[in-house]
């Protein structure tokens, strides 16, 4: 009779560690991120040695496909999708690498974009996971987020350009703890349109600091907001800083597309960074 009390403890403590282990196993979640409109560029080369992407429909089962897994993948303890990147294959106009959304209106097509006459929003929830540190002992830049310029093909046989690349008006970094914004200014607010469409009629403004550091694996949300003649960033809903006048007003002769992840600002053997996002919309 006075083995029960023992055997009863050992029960309990079964059904204890069984409802443990039940909470654990109900913790785990899956991303909630809608990828109808994106497709990804990752470190890896294609055959032609470019950088290599995957669109829709294909990316909708993403931690199924092998070239993805180190790269781009789900982390079911937090509901957040991993955005890895280092130092490997680049795309076209640039020295440095990345893992990174890039928006499709149309899904699966490069071909259909906004102008900031039609406008557009983009709302990311992220945290910086790890980031690597230089020999100085500083973190390694990552561009977290963009709005690309993009070319029509009438503008690119205008100017007589090979690609329909054109600048980035928007970058926002994570850089050293601080989130930093970075717009592109005309060199001469008075040339004709003819002229600005080239690469060389805008330089970097010089670049705006978020005052609130942000801490690795602390979760931060990021809103963008376009319209004619106006850029509006917004850190955690609440810390803002605008763009307007002359520079935004002559950057709507272009098309845009918005960018999200982790473009990895470095070349540096054995660097690397880690991004993850929990939400992210996008309308127009």
């Amino acid at each position: 009779m006075k083995s029960f009390p023992i055997l009863t403890s050992f029960i309990f403590l079964l059904l204890l560690a069984g409802c443990s282990s039940s909470k654990l196993a109900s913790k785990k979640k899956a991303p909630n991120i809608d990828l109808t409109h994106w497709k990804v560029t990752i470190p890896t080369p294609r055959a032609d040695g470019k950088a290599m992407e995957v669109s829709p429909p294909e990316i909708f089962n993403y931690p199924k496909i092998e070239a993805l897994k180190d790269f781009m993948y789900p982390d079911s303890s937090d509901g957040s999708i991993v955005f890895h990147a280092y130092p490997a294959s680049t795309t076209a106009n640039t020295k440095y690498s990345r893992t990174e959304l890039r928006e499709q209106m149309v899904s699966g097509s490069n071909s259909t974009n906004w102008t900031f006459k039609e406008g557009g929003r983009m709302k990311v929830k992220m945290a910086i996971d790890q980031v690597t540190k230089d020999s100085n002992g500083k973190e390694h830049k990552i561009i977290i987020a963009q709005i690309h310029g993009r070319l029509t093909n009438e503008q690119k046989k205008s100017i007589g350009q090979k690609d329909n690349n054109a600048p980035p008006i928007l970058k926002i970094y994570y850089d050293k703890g601080k989130i930093r914004v970075k717009t592109k200014i005309l060199k001469n607010i008075n040339a004709p349109d003819s002229d600005i469409l080239d690469k060389k009629a805008w330089g970097d403004d010089e670049g705006y600091n978020f005052e609130t550091p942000v801490r690795k694996g602390e979760r931060f949300t990021l809103e963008v907001i376009v319209s004619e003649g106006r850029m509006e960033i917004i850190l955690n809903g609440w810390q803002k800083k605008v763009y307007k006048g002359v520079h935004m007003e002559r950057w709507g002769i272009f098309e845009n597309y918005f960018k999200v992840g982790n473009y990895f600002q470095t070349r540096d053997k054995g660097a690397f960074g880690k991004v993850k996002i929990y939400e992210l919309e996008v309308s127009h």
